[in-house]
């Protein structure tokens, strides 16, 4: 086995050898290689994501300066004010030219100073927001551009993501490329949200001032401007001292910017900013939440804002809805109930009041047209002008003793019973067996017909028990119905709706005014009206009586004071009147004298009344004292008496 020889001690190693210039160029070229692939792949990456993240994107070539609609309803009363706005709205398209210059300025020192200096991403704006961000520990600052919001409310979610901000800055740029930056303010300006429903500076200048955007003032342009960081926390319709501190904090970020001198900031600051209220109340809402669909369903498919023109009369609503409170919030006067309802029709059936309950806000359910409840003698007015029809006169006398049908006996109010009566007594006493003992001679069929022709639509359960009103009705078909007695005997068309215009003024739809229908001959409409009316004078209507109106009415109640109701007219109004609790539950004795009358006189007295009796109509004169005792002495001796009740 050989082995290896060491070196021989003389020899020496050779020295290493040093790298060539050239070698030198080799390593450098590959750490840029290096740096380069690193590079291409990172910018590979990039535009990967970038391509991923915009794919979907829409095209804004393709948006238009013109807005799309929302769809919103405005209603007004009869008299053209506003009673309610309904869904979210939006004006017309303004450009920056129509637009105050202060406006503008408003808007461009809250929301984006350098606007028409940045291509849509503000990098000074961004840092700024950072560094504010970072000092406060907390994000107190945004630093998206006007245009970048604009993307975001045209294109993109609310979500906070950093996918999400990219997207919209390449929109963003994008929209920087299509439009001009007026152009651009003017999009932003025409669909930004500034509350209560209001889409656009346009809407919001007309929902909070009534007036358009080109003619509000520095203050209020300022308050339009200070809407845009929070809309509902700082809408002037819900604070207006806080839309106003706000208004001042842009006033002062104005003349900071030298957008405004000092004596315009402190002039604006001091000039007091009303805010266009709408006319109505509280309680229009019944009324609105009503006729909303069937606006929506006359108006068709749209894509516009609607002006709904209604037959309500702002000035009866308050007056229904302080009557009601006014009674009904008072124990000794409510007498245990706790819901009330009212209805009022002019002489054609257009609604002028609905209340649907005590308090709107608490519960919406609508009495006034859902309530099923029976009326109780208040359908007496209907047993009568069929017995009329059928030959009987209001002095015909008829027995009120106890009587019985089989195993079916009416008993009286208080089971008084007072001997033979006339008819017009019997019905303002409100004689429960009188009204059956006619009832049977008149036939139940011809009652329940004459009934639906006059506006009943309920089913009417034709036996006995049906002239004392032991069926249910709606407030709004008693009112319907009794309109035939105060204009003249004519069918009354209810209607809530007149027409509906778009906010250019088309006329999306009107109503027909249909043909007059006669419902009642003159003979049966005459003594109808002069039962009535003796009723409101001194039978059990008397406290619903309005001093110098005529008013003919009546009243009803139902078995342990469930229901009490009164119908009736006054001054060319006709109304009904439901009091009762929701659960059926008794009341503590709230007749229909009672509750309901009171409501009745609180409305009737301060309601603006309406001459809509037709000229054919001929108006009995008032009776002296002498003259009703001479026609009818029982019924003058009761009265003074104060015997009754129904």
């Amino acid at each position: 086995m050989s082995r290896r020889k060491p070196p021989a001690p003389w020899r020496k190693r050779s020295a290493p050898q040093r790298s060539t210039p050239a070698r030198r160029m080799g390593s450098g070229f590959g750490w840029a290689r290096l740096v380069f692939s690193v590079l291409l792949i990172g910018f590979l990456g990039a535009s990967a994501f970038l391509v991923a993240i915009t794919r979907d994107l829409p095209n804004v070539s393709e948006l238009e300066l013109s807005q799309p609609r929302l769809g919103g309803e405005v209603y007004l009363d009869r008299d053209g004010q506003v009673i309610a706005r309904r869904g979210a709205s939006r004006g017309a398209s303004l450009s920056v030219d129509e637009l105050p210059d202060y406006l503008v300025d408003a808007v461009l020192a809250v929301e984006d100073r350098r606007f028409y200096d940045h291509m849509g991403i503000d990098l000074r704006g961004i840092a700024r927001a950072m560094l504010a961000n970072l000092r406060a520990g907390r994000v107190v600052q945004g630093g998206s551009t006007i245009t970048q919001q604009l993307a975001k409310n045209l294109f993109l979610s609310s979500e906070r993501t950093m996918v999400r901000k990219l997207q919209e800055m390449v929109l963003a740029w994008q929209l920087e490329q299509r439009f001009t930056k007026d152009e651009i303010l003017a999009l932003y300006l025409d669909r930004v949200y500034f509350g209560a429903g209001a889409y656009g500076v346009e809407a919001a200048a007309q929902r909070y001032f009534g007036r358009s955007a080109r003619e509000v003032s520095l203050g209020e342009a300022a308050l339009l401007a200070g809407l845009l960081k929070a809309p509902s926390r700082f809408s002037p319709a819900s604070d207006l001292e806080r839309a106003g501190a706000r208004a001042t904090v842009v006033l002062d970020l104005m003349y900071q910017t030298g957008r405004i001198t000092e004596d315009e900031r402190i002039n604006a600051a001091e000039t007091p900013i009303r805010v266009a209220r709408a006319a109505s109340t509280p309680g229009s809402g019944y009324f609105i939440d009503w006729i909303g669909e069937d606006a929506r369903e006359l108006a068709g498919d749209r894509e516009t804002d609607i002006v709904v023109f209604t037959t309500l009369d702002i000035d009866a609503q308050r007056a229904a809805e302080r009557a009601i409170t006014a009674i009904m919030t008072d124990p000794e006067q409510a007498r245990g109930a706790d819901q009330a309802a009212l209805i009022a029709l002019s002489g054609n059936g257009a609604v002028r009041a609905m209340v649907g309950g005590v308090d709107y806000a608490t519960s919406p359910y609508n009495r006034a047209v859902l309530a099923q409840r029976q009326p109780g003698s208040a359908f007496k007015a209907f047993v009568y002008a069929a017995a009329f029809e059928g030959g009987l006169r209001p002095e015909d006398v008829r027995d009120d003793f106890p009587i019985a049908w089989g195993n079916w006996s009416p008993e009286n109010y208080n089971d008084e019973y007072l001997g033979p009566m006339t008819l017009e007594t019997a019905f303002a006493r409100s004689s429960n067996v009188v009204a059956a003992r006619v009832a049977e001679e008149t036939g139940r069929g011809f009652i329940a017909q004459l009934a639906r022709r006059l506006g009943i639509e309920s089913n009417i359960r034709v036996d006995r028990s049906m002239a004392l009103g032991s069926f249910e009705v709606t407030p709004i078909e008693l009112a319907t119905a009794y309109t035939a007695f105060a204009n003249g005997g004519f069918r009354a068309h209810m209607h809530a709706i007149e027409r509906i215009e778009s906010v250019d003024g088309d006329i999306l739809w009107e109503r027909e005014i249909p043909l007059d229908e006669t419902v009642l001959d003159q003979r049966t409409l005459s003594w109808m009206r002069q039962m009535l009316e003796t009723t409101a004078r001194s039978g059990t209507a008397r406290q619903a009586s309005v001093p110098g109106l005529v008013t003919g009415a009546k009243t009803g109640t139902t078995n342990d004071n469930r229901d009490a109701w009164i119908a009736g007219y006054t001054g060319g109004l006709t109304a009904a009147v439901w009091v009762g609790n929701d659960d059926f539950s008794p009341t503590d004795r709230a007749a229909g004298s009672g509750p309901p009358a009171a409501i009745y006189r609180a409305f009737m007295s301060e309601a603006p009344q309406e001459a809509n009796v037709p000229a054919t109509w001929s108006e009995p004169a008032p009776q002296t004292t002498e003259e009703e005792e001479r026609r009818d002495p029982i019924s003058s001796l009761l009265s003074r008496i104060g015997l009754g009740e129904g």
